[in-house]
């Protein structure tokens, strides 16, 4: 009966075998009372020392398992009743719109699936080669020595407070008169965007939003029910004109704003028009909030303050910032920056539906940024970043007949194709040819932008990122010819 056990390396052998006899328990293999081999048996056979196979029966007595009777061995102390089989239901007659509508934008699903040795331009996340990870487990052993005890126990649904106080000075030295306003850690960009819809009354079920823009955010306001109104955008931001007549036109509940490196076209809001921006939006008593986007990933040009900035005292904007994309995407941090009185009812919020963001990962994050590691990686990331940058210009510039290409910063581009062709089409011809990008109708609010494409450069090699965007151009051509 025991043959079949198979020791595995990097996991305790007496672990192993304590789980080995736990499973032929439940299974029923194993019956009540049943006398198990002695433990001189057990370790001839498998090959083990004695030592190891009495920790696991001492252990499985811990547990209740198993009895020892004096003079006589180990027994099993109980039998685990069978499974019998229970109702069968059909889940998709009983899922709702919300799971339904997540699993029809599920790009991960539905996209087009990587495979190893492909050339992607599908991601915007950092560069893991850059990772600084000395500094890490520097920062993870500082912070566990100081209150290891306090971080593996619950922590608290608006956030680790010395994080909290390093992201407020933080927002402060953007610019932001943090005079009435308050922070609330949360799970990454995502999780702070989705408490604030959610803790937003719905009066017309209406968004305003950039046109084209964020993926997730397209995805949640469809998951929360409501109409996305897109405006489209020209080489330094929103469209001002076409905003005023929406605004004029449309009743709104809250309006949603990329205004850095936007996603996915990479431009950076004008000062200018940031301003007339908050002008229109104060006016028609509308709440911007902001997706701090890639802030830190300047190339060129002067710093450009956030909205929630250039906003000064008043309260209207509700900024939404992470590390994800600038530092290190695993370490699930973001932040939503407001008036007080909302992140009051966000942090309740917060408790209710997940308590509160891992202790363990905000600590790390704020030792590490506190030990003034922040400042040196991104000089170097950026200095990276910005090599790639230049260079996926030059050689869209090079082999890509666009008709419009974008992106101020960040890590990545968006390109515009002749109307005639399809984005998809070329994407198609590509994946034959071991290439893969995202295309860009995916981000558009109005079923539009079939002949566009957003390149994502960040976690691309130099040989890969000129071979890559050559193969994209060739197609380009040869669909061209083709008459497409």
């Amino acid at each position: 009966m025991f043959n079949d056990f198979k020791l595995m390396d990097g996991r305790p052998a007496y672990v192993q075998v304590k789980d080995y006899i736990k499973e032929l328990i439940y299974k029923g293999i194993l019956r009540s009372d049943q006398k198990l081999p002695s433990t001189r048996e057990f370790a001839a056979l498998w090959k083990l020392s004695r030592n190891t196979v009495i920790t696991a029966y001492r252990e499985l007595e811990d547990e209740g398992l198993v009895h020892s009777v004096a003079g006589k061995g180990s027994y099993v102390s109980q039998e685990v009743v069978p499974a019998a089989d229970s109702a069968r239901l059909e889940w998709k007659e009983m899922i709702g719109d919300c799971a339904r509508t997540a699993e029809e934008l599920d790009l991960m699903k539905h996209g087009v699936r990587w495979e190893k040795g492909m050339i992607s331009f599908t991601s915007i996340a950092p560069d893991e080669k850059l990772f600084d990870l000395h500094n890490v487990k520097r920062a993870f052993l500082d912070r566990m020595s100081l209150e290891g005890e306090i971080l593996l126990n619950y922590g608290y649904a608006k956030g680790y407070k010395p994080l909290i106080d390093y992201l407020l000075r933080y927002m402060e030295t953007k610019g932001v008169d943090l005079a009435g306003k308050d922070l609330l850690v949360t799970n990454g960009f995502t999780e702070g965007f989705d408490l604030v819809l959610s803790a937003m009354r719905k009066t017309h079920r209406r968004v305003l939003c950039e046109n084209p823009t964020h993926n997730t955010a397209i995805k949640l306001f469809k998951m929360h029910e409501m109409d996305i109104e897109g405006i489209s955008m020209e080489d330094d931001g929103i469209r001002l004109g076409e905003l005023e007549q929406a605004l004029a036109k449309h009743a709104f509940d809250l309006a949603y704003l990329i205004p850095s490196y936007h996603n996915p076209t990479g431009i950076v809001m004008s000062p200018e028009k940031r301003m007339e921006a908050l002008r229109l939006f104060g006016e028609y008593r509308i709440p911007i909030i902001e997706d701090g986007f890639n802030e830190e990933l300047r190339y060129s040009g002067s710093h450009v303050a956030p909205l929630i900035a250039c906003g000064g005292s008043g309260n209207n904007v509700v900024y939404i910032g992470s590390y994800s994309k600038v530092l290190f995407p695993g370490i699930r941090v973001g932040w939503v920056l407001a008036d007080r009185e909302l992140i009051d009812y966000l942090e309740s919020m917060k408790r209710a539906r997940s308590i509160h963001t891992s202790t363990l990962d905000q600590a790390v994050l704020y030792q590490y940024l506190h030990n003034g590691n922040f400042e040196k990686y991104i000089k170097r990331a950026r200095n990276a970043y910005k090599r790639k940058y230049e260079l996926a210009v030059q050689w869209c510039k090079e082999h890509i007949p666009y008709t419009r290409l974008s992106g101020d910063g960040g890590l990545h581009l968006f390109i515009e194709l002749n109307d005639s062709l399809s984005a998809r089409d070329v994407l198609d011809a590509c994946v034959r040819r071991g290439v893969v990008f995202t295309p860009g109708d995916i981000f558009h609010t109005d079923g539009f932008g079939s002949n566009t494409f957003r390149l994502g450069f960040s976690r691309v090699s130099e040989e890969e990122l000129e071979k890559g965007i050559a193969t994209i151009g060739e197609t380009v051509w040869q669909l061209m010819r083709e008459g497409f």
